[in-house]
This record gives structure tokens, sequence and C-alpha cells, in this order.
């Protein structure tokens, strides 16, 4: 279906296996759900790539669909284990915590370009709704109350396991089942449980005498459940939530509301990698977005954020990703030349026509950027209407408004430069320009501005020559 813009959008759904045109329920309130941050520690960038891809998807449907009919819901997760095992650890309050690492947390995403959600649930905001849930499922014998705990019967559910494509033998076999002799099957997940001394606690549901908490999975199904309905458009997150998390939450939400799916669309991008490893703590790779955005960590320098939000998008989402310094670096050599070139210029009223049609590609920003280097060169021979639609374009995608190359090159020193090399690739330039080998002249630009090497041409108002200066840039 068509948004107003004309637009049709098509998506890969994970719950169907393959690309299918994009059908909102209502397109005049299309609704997206994204699983958010636990909230104990700084974000990693494994987590930013969902951050980025939804955002990306928020935008595309906000054009498409107008901004006032768009309603996306990202969480946060403010009560869990590993909140209470961090607080404990430094001995502070867990509200204190939980309200510090939020903190951060949409300190860093606005750094990457990431608009804010048009709601933001916090799983502590919604324990009313986790216990009618909960009470709903006991009452329709999908769930049972043992040793003051409540737990979701997996048996009970027919066809538990169509999002994740895996038989219930087979997810028995692969998972990490927690053993517990209340348990009447080993796949049962707990949907409340009781509170230790110190942790968070709330009266429980189903009668239960002792106080108690949520488990994880019926969290999300009760902020999206209120804030975006018993079905909806679309649900997002990383392909490590496909089994158990999400999985859970569709038989907790189509259990307890008798409805056929939770959303029509499930939507995962792939795994990062760091250098070629799996990121682990281990390994001395695990990189958090702050230490990206604000330390020398990776790269012997910081990033600014617009170079670390287009170095992501340029991997499929739904490819795994190789997050390397060199992936930076070639991102940021890109911005250094597109902030030049934008100077001064007013972004065109939308972006260009050929950008929106491959987002709507299922997201395929590497087709996307692919355009925008084309933009990038016209820009560079002084077409200004393209220079207009290369801005837009970026403002768009949310890679670029109105950074200076000053902005973008923070972190990086001055080039040493070999002055004679460079007087001779700029005669090479020019020579190439006077026999119009435009790509030749291109080539020797670029070249000249991965070297931190600006050129500048002007008319010789006496001569009518082209004369080109240079200066070092960082």
């Amino acid at each position: 279906m068509s948004g107003t813009s004309g637009t049709t959008i098509s998506l890969y759904n994970t719950l169907t296996r393959r690309k299918e045109p994009f059908r909102p329920i209502d397109p005049q309130s299309v609704r997206m759900y994204v699983c958010g941050p636990t909230v104990y520690d700084y974000a990693h960038i494994g987590n930013a790539r969902p951050v980025i891809v939804f955002d990306l998807l928020f935008r595309l449907l906000r054009h498409v669909y107008g901004a006032g009919h768009v309603t996306y819901a990202r969480n946060i997760t403010d009560v869990d284990d590993k909140i209470n095992a961090r607080a404990a650890a430094e001995k502070v309050a867990i509200r204190d915590l939980t309200e510090r690492t939020a903190r951060q947390f949409h300190e860093d995403i606005a750094a990457l370009g990431v608009l804010p959600p048009s709601v933001e649930p916090r799983a502590t905001e919604h324990i009313a709704e986790m216990r009618d849930l909960i009470e709903r499922l006991v009452a329709s014998e999908h769930a049972y109350v043992a040793d003051d705990h409540v737990l979701f019967h997996v048996p009970s559910m027919m066809d538990y396991g169509r999002l994740s494509g895996r038989s219930l033998e087979e997810m028995e076999a692969g998972a990490r089942v927690d053993v517990a002799p209340y348990k009447r099957d080993p796949m049962d997940f707990v949907l409340w449980k009781p509170s230790k001394v110190g942790e968070p606690s709330w009266p429980s549901p189903c009668g239960i005498a002792i106080e108690g908490r949520p488990g994880w999975h019926i969290e999300c199904s009760a902020m999206a459940g209120k804030h975006l309905g018993t079905v909806f458009d679309i649900h997002g997150g990383g392909i490590d939530l496909v089994f158990p998390h999400h999985e859970n939450e569709v038989a907790q939400s189509r259990c307890a509301n008798g409805t056929p799916v939770m959303a029509n669309v499930w939507m995962h991008n792939g795994f990062l990698q760091v250098e070629g490893e799996k990121m682990s703590k281990s390994l001395g790779n695990f990189i958090t977005i702050n230490e990206l955005l604000a330390t020398d960590r990776f790269g012997g320098q910081p990033w600014h954020g617009r170079v670390v939000r287009f170095a992501m998008l340029g991997t499929h989402y739904r490819q795994p990703i190789d997050w390397t310094v060199e992936r930076l670096v070639q991102a940021r050599q890109f911005l250094l030349d597109v902030a030049e070139r934008l100077e001064g210029v007013a972004p065109a009223g939308e972006p260009p026509a050929e950008i929106v049609a491959a987002l709507a590609d299922d997201l395929n920003t590497p087709s996307a950027i692919s355009i925008l280097h084309g933009l990038a060169k016209s820009a560079r021979r002084g077409n200004a209407d393209t220079a207009a639609d290369l801005a837009a374009a970026l403002k768009f995608m949310g890679i670029w408004d109105g950074e200076t190359r000053d902005d973008l090159a923070v972190g990086m020193a001055a080039p040493s430069v070999d002055a004679a090399a460079v007087e001779a690739l700029i005669q090479a330039r020019l020579a190439a320009r006077k026999a119009k080998n435009w790509a030749e002249s291109d080539r020797i630009r670029d070249e000249l501005a991965a070297q931190g090497i600006a050129l500048k041409d002007a008319k010789d108002p006496a001569t009518g020559e082209i004369a080109t200066t240079w200066e070092v840039r960082r």
C-alpha cells in the first residue's frame, strides 16, 4: 500500500521469511515497537545498530505516511536482574543507577543523529498492565501459579515457535532452560517471580501473598499493548532477540488477547563483530557508544556521531557487520568532503526520489549510499541543484545536519605533507581538467582529500585560466 507520498515500502518479515509490501493496519496510524535498552551500563556498539536502523525506518515511515501518522515506541527496561546486581555492586540506589544510565543512553544516541521515539515507556510504569496480562493468561489456562511464581505454559500454545521457525523439541535442545521443580514443562518461562530482600517489588497478581516483580518478556508485551494496541504493524530488534524474547512476547500477547498475531511485520538486524571477531569483554574488544564518541579507545581517536551512523549504515541491516577502524575512516573521509562541498548550501525541500526508493526497498542503505556518492561527485563540479539534493538526502538519512568539516574531524591530527608531491598532483589534475578528463580530475582531488589536503579552484581574471590553491585540513 502506498503512503501519502505515493511510495510503496517493502520489508523483510521474519514471521513469513520473505520480503513483502508493507500494508499498515491503518495508514492514518502506523505503529512500530522496538526493544530498547536495559539500563544498567553504557550501551555498546551492538546496541547502536538497532537504534540507528529503526530510527532510519521511523524517518522513512514519517516521510511516506506523514509525521503525525506514525507512532514509534521504544521501551526502557528498568527492572531486571542485571540492574539489581549492578546497583548492589556499586552500592547505589537502583533508581539512581537506572536514571543515570538512561540519561547517558539518550546523550549517546542523540549524538548518532537519532530522533526521539514518539513514546518511550518504562517497565516500572507499566506494572498494572503486566499484572492484568498475567491474570488473563492464568484465567485462560495458558499460565499457572507455582511456588509464588507465575509461569507461561508453553505446550498450551499449539504454534509456539512459529516466529523463530523451530519446533519445540529443537528449541528445548538448543536453549538454556532454567531447571525448577515447580515447572510443568522445561520450556515454561517466568511471568512473575518473588522479589528478594532489597529488590524492587510490587503486589503480586493471582492472589500470591508475597510481593514480586515481572519477568523480562512480559514487560514488552504490556508496554507494546498499552501504547500500540493488541495488534500493531511492526516489531523490531536485534536478531539475537528472536528466541526466546520475541517468541515469548508473541506467546503472551496472542494468548492473553486472543489475536492471531502480535505484530504483522517482524524485523531483525544482523549481528555485529569487531575487527573480524565476536565482541566480548574477554577478548578486550567490547566497545561502548560512549567510548567511540568520547575516547581514543577505538582507532586511537574519538569519532563524530554522524561518522559512526554513516559507517553503521554501510552494510544492509539484515547482514552481519564487521566493525572496523577502516570502516570509520572511510565514512569520515566521505563526510569531510561532503561538509566542505555543502558549506552554505540549503537542503532541497524533499529528499531525492531515488534515495527514498532505495530505502523503501527493505532499507537498502548500500544502494542509497551509492546514490549519495553519485550526488557528491556531481556537487563537486559545482551543480547547485545536486548539492541541495545531496544535503536533503543526507539530512533525511540522519547522516549530516549542517556539521562543518572541523566538527566531523574531532580527534584527527593534522597530517604531515610533502609540498612538492602535492604541487605535482595539482598540476596533473589541472592537465586532466584541461583534457576534460573529469574522472581523473576527481580521482586526484579525492587522493589529496584523503591526505587532508583541501583544494580551492579560482579563475584568474587576467588570463581566464583556472588556478588552484591548497591548504592542510585535519
